[in-house]
């Protein structure tokens, strides 16, 4: 397979919106891979982590009244690239952030271009899969756990070179901005626009309740994203204050959840073709709540490895499996089951911030084991699409 396909417009599109993912999901692990190193700089409790982890998802929140007028204007393309520029310059302003209250304000500005290009890079792979009717969305979802996995090998290596957050912040933000080059020329804004152009429509008849269905795919989607992005807002903390690993070998965490993600991912279309969306999304989340919970009770390091593999098996087809039962809904559903994932990924790891501040963060994750399994009670009420043959 080329990287660089010039013939089929199909893989063109493919390769462009899949670096869109991947940008998303290296920015993301990025700074969530030295979230101990952030701590003590500036001097952080696990409570006012939890609240620095929240400040984004209030970030996150804020946007959504905006994606839908930014998108009218600018198109998922033009919001898409606009978005990934700046979660390129806020990862160097956190790494410069002189203050616990400058960060927070870094980390409002976060989420709210993390909300921006989750829907814009969603909405971009339903258009791609639209106008060649041809499934990709796992794939697309994969290559955003591939820019995780990058961004925790990066870590690891940048740790053991170096204790600077800056230098390794800079480094992230040269291959972000190599992503967004690699996504401009295939991005589909005639499909975008097209998209935008029937929920203009749609408004005009209305603002009504989201249906049952829809509000279902948004308590998986967001109880699937807070599993999601706890591993890799805490896997590294939990190895290193819980499991004593090494500097060296906690982001790790994120690496063997990530890495396991991908290869689930790229098989993911095939598992659904087999069984269904709903048997995988039942299945795959109840594997990620008995990982997780095997490894708080069996404690360490290679327990807690195993653990967090069984999340990423388990949990990689989720939200995949959910924006496609979305998408069938409608662009409307699509945006707002989109909302609700960025609202899990990033305001959920900081409820578990508070919880391991009461308690501990072996609690805190205990937390995220009982969200996988609200995963698999909702997949029950989602009308998905009947396996063909």
């Amino acid at each position: 397979m080329r990287v660089f396909p010039a013939r089929d417009p199909f893989q063109r599109s493919q390769v462009a919106i899949a670096a869109l993912f991947c940008s998303l999901g290296f920015q993301y692990a990025t700074w969530a891979s030295r979230i101990p190193a952030i701590k003590a700089d500036l001097g952080l409790t696990a409570a006012e982590v939890g609240v620095l982890l929240m400040a984004a998802g209030i970030g996150a929140v804020a946007s959504f009244p905006l994606v839908p007028v930014l998108m009218k204007r600018l198109g998922s393309a033009r919001l898409a690239l606009l978005s990934g520029l700046c979660l390129t310059l806020l990862l160097l302003a956190l790494a410069l952030a002189p203050d616990y209250p400058v960060a927070l304000l870094v980390m409002v500005a976060d989420g709210v271009f993390v909300g921006c290009l989750n829907v814009a890079m969603n909405a971009q792979g339903t258009a791609l899969e639209t106008r060649y009717g041809r499934n990709t969305m796992a794939r697309l979802h994969a290559t955003f756990s591939a820019g995780s996995l990058l961004a925790a090998l990066l870590a690891s290596g940048m740790n053991a070179a170096t204790s600077s957050v800056t230098a390794h912040f800079g480094v992230a933000a040269a291959v972000l901005v190599l992503l967004t080059a690699l996504a401009r020329p295939g991005l589909l804004d005639e499909e975008a626009g097209a998209q935008e152009k029937e929920n203009e429509a749609r408004s005009r008849t209305g603002w009504s309740l989201p249906s049952r269905v829809t509000l279902w795919m948004c308590c998986a989607m967001a109880f699937g994203t807070v599993t999601e992005g706890a591993m890799n807002d805490w896997s590294a903390l939990y190895l290193r204050e819980v499991t004593k690993a090494t500097a060296e070998l906690a982001p790790m965490g994120i690496a063997v959840f990530s890495g396991m993600m991908v290869l689930a991912r790229l098989f993911a279309d095939g598992w659904r073709s087999r069984w269904g969306d709903g048997r995988v999304v039942l299945f795959g989340s109840a594997l990620a709540a008995a990982g997780l919970a095997f490894a708080l009770l069996s404690g360490g390091v290679a327990a807690a490895l195993i653990g967090f593999a069984c999340v990423g098996l388990g949990c990689a087809a989720v939200t995949p499996c959910v924006y496609v039962a979305a998408a069938k809904q409608g662009s409307e559903t699509l945006a707002l089951v989109a909302a609700t994932g960025t609202t899990g990924l990033l305001a959920g790891p900081p409820l578990i911030g508070f919880v391991a501040s009461s308690s501990s963060l072996v609690w805190g994750l205990a937390v995220v084991a009982a969200a996988a399994v609200v995963v698999s009670l909702c997949s029950t009420r989602i009308q998905w699409t009947p396996v063909s043959g």
